[in-house]
């Protein structure tokens, strides 16, 4: 048996213990003197017997909410089986992780149908762009040719009014020319 000492309190004491257990009974004395420390400030000076009654019953009241807290941990499987609530819970990301995948694909399709979608939408444009424009310069042809054209009946009329304005001149001169046969 080994001879230890040890301070609960402010207090020391002299405690036996197994050979190699002293770290053991160190580590326990250290909780006991804490628990001991937080009553001595609270409460102030009390008697050894009572102070080391309540330090050991706070300790008991904490290991007796760690037992509780261990009680109501899931248990590990005996044989090293899986543990249902986590294989439920498994099963059931696993078929969200799924049911996401699927709704990813749906997703990425629609998305492709749109962009080729657009892409022809954008061709079309572009062709029609290219009709406008052709006709756009159709348009410009012809109306340069009319102006043309019009500039060339304005040119006719004038050639014709002066023509007609000559040849009325002669039928005057004709017209003169036989009355005065006429005469003669």
């Amino acid at each position: 048996m080994a001879e230890v000492k040890i301070q609960i309190g402010g207090r020391e004491f002299e405690v036996a213990c197994r050979a190699g257990e002293e770290h053991f009974l160190k580590s326990a004395a250290a909780m006991l003197d804490n628990e001991a420390q937080a009553l001595k400030d609270a409460l102030g000076r009390m008697p050894e017997n009572r102070m080391l009654l309540m330090a050991g019953l706070m300790l008991a009241d904490k290991t007796a909410s760690l037992e509780d807290q261990l009680k109501q941990m899931p248990k590990a499987q005996p044989q090293g089986g899986p543990d249902p609530v986590l294989v439920g819970r498994m099963t059931k990301a696993e078929n969200q992780l799924s049911q996401t995948q699927a709704a990813l694909a749906d997703a990425r399709a629609k998305l492709a149908e749109a962009e080729a979608a657009q892409a022809a939408a954008i061709d079309k444009l572009a062709k029609e762009t290219a009709a406008r424009k052709a006709v756009e310069a159709k348009l410009v042809s012809v109306e340069e040719a009319k102006a043309k054209a019009d500039k060339q009946v304005a040119a006719l009329q004038k050639s014709f009014k002066s023509a007609a304005a000559l040849m009325s001149g002669m039928v005057e001169k004709i017209e003169k020319a036989a009355a005065e046969k006429q005469k003669a």
